[in-house]
């Protein structure tokens, strides 16, 4: 038998724990929730709470007593980081969601919004990617470590619920990007690896741009702001154990991204696509029927949300 679940009544004093802040995921969830007038929210740096320390999660929690907690807190990184450090991948992230979700239960936190990833998708799913999809099939290798940990916390947040009457919600963000991203060349994502090449090239007066494998493979991009709105919109709304896709539900290929990186960095050189890179997955989309039925939808254009990223990086440069 399953136990109920109280649906939580949220006010902008609600107290608010939000795991990972200093992140590109928490701190758009920080911004969200004050432009909507939560005064009461709680932070701490690794520096002050390392999340894989059991007992000093739990005195946390003791301490804070939050009612309610984000969880955006996790070991993140590209294929390479991945596949070299599976096995921190795989505990790490399954330790610091633990820590989380069992504490927060046994604190007697009224909500809890577990954040995964589109990467939880067996690599050979049927696209668009819907929810149901989970589980059906063998996952992409090369992060089947980071991907098995969210799943784990999927199930957890899945269990607690049926068991205790939890209410714990889980959203899984598409590929993400803006303001707090990380430019490093040598690991970050495609979007801000190309506003940062364009930038240079554009400084340097460099003639062409080479861009990695064929432009072909086509990519979901949710601008964080917009991730966070809805992580936001569903805490306050939301309540099953059915998780949810955030994405923009259409694509755009990589040729076409960084024609459009060019042009939002004004950028006069050529394109060059180096074809012995590899392309990765050929299509990576979300279907967002789920979230669009609950009555959101992303606001911020591709290029509006390049161009704001963009700003950003100037900004700090």
């Amino acid at each position: 038998m399953e136990a109920s679940v109280k649906i939580v009544s949220i006010s902008n004093n609600s107290k608010i724990f939000v795991a990972g802040h200093k992140g590109l995921v928490g701190s758009a969830i920080v911004r969200n929730l004050e432009a909507k007038g939560y005064s009461n929210l709680v932070m701490r740096t690794r520096q002050e709470l390392d999340l894989q320390d059991t007992l000093a999660v739990n005195q946390f929690y003791t301490e804070e007593q939050p009612g309610i907690v984000i969880d955006a807190a996790a070991k993140v990184g590209g294929i390479h980081a991945n596949n070299t450090y599976p096995a921190e991948f795989i505990h790490d992230n399954l330790v610091i969601q633990n820590n989380i979700i069992d504490g927060a239960y046994r604190a007697g936190v009224k909500k809890l919004v577990f954040l995964g990833s589109s990467c939880i998708y067996p690599k050979m799913a049927p696209q668009p990617l819907k929810e149901e999809y989970l589980l059906t099939g063998s996952l992409e290798p090369t992060n089947e470590w980071y991907a098995i940990a969210k799943i784990a916390g999927i199930k957890m947040c899945q269990a607690y619920r049926k068991q205790y009457g939890f209410d714990a919600i889980s959203l899984m963000p598409t590929n993400l990007y803006g303001p707090g991203d990380n430019f490093d060349l040598q690991n970050s994502h495609v979007l801000p690896a190309l506003i940062r090449k364009f930038h240079e090239a554009k400084v340097n007066g460099d003639k062409s741009v080479t861009i990695w494998g064929s432009g072909s493979p086509k990519r979901e991009f949710l601008y964080v702001d917009n991730m966070a709105d809805a992580a936001v919109f569903l805490m306050e709304n939301y309540s099953s154990d059915q998780i949810v896709n955030l994405g923009v539900g259409d694509d755009i290929s990589i040729k076409e991204l960084a024609e459009l990186v060019k042009n939002q960095v004004g950028f006069s050189g050529e394109l060059e696509f180096d074809s012995s890179k590899p392309d990765g997955t050929p299509r990576k989309l979300m279907d967002v029927s789920l979230l669009n039925s609950l009555g959101w939808k992303a606001k911020t254009s591709l290029e509006n949300g390049v161009a704001q990223t963009y700003q950003w990086y100037v900004q700090q440069a």
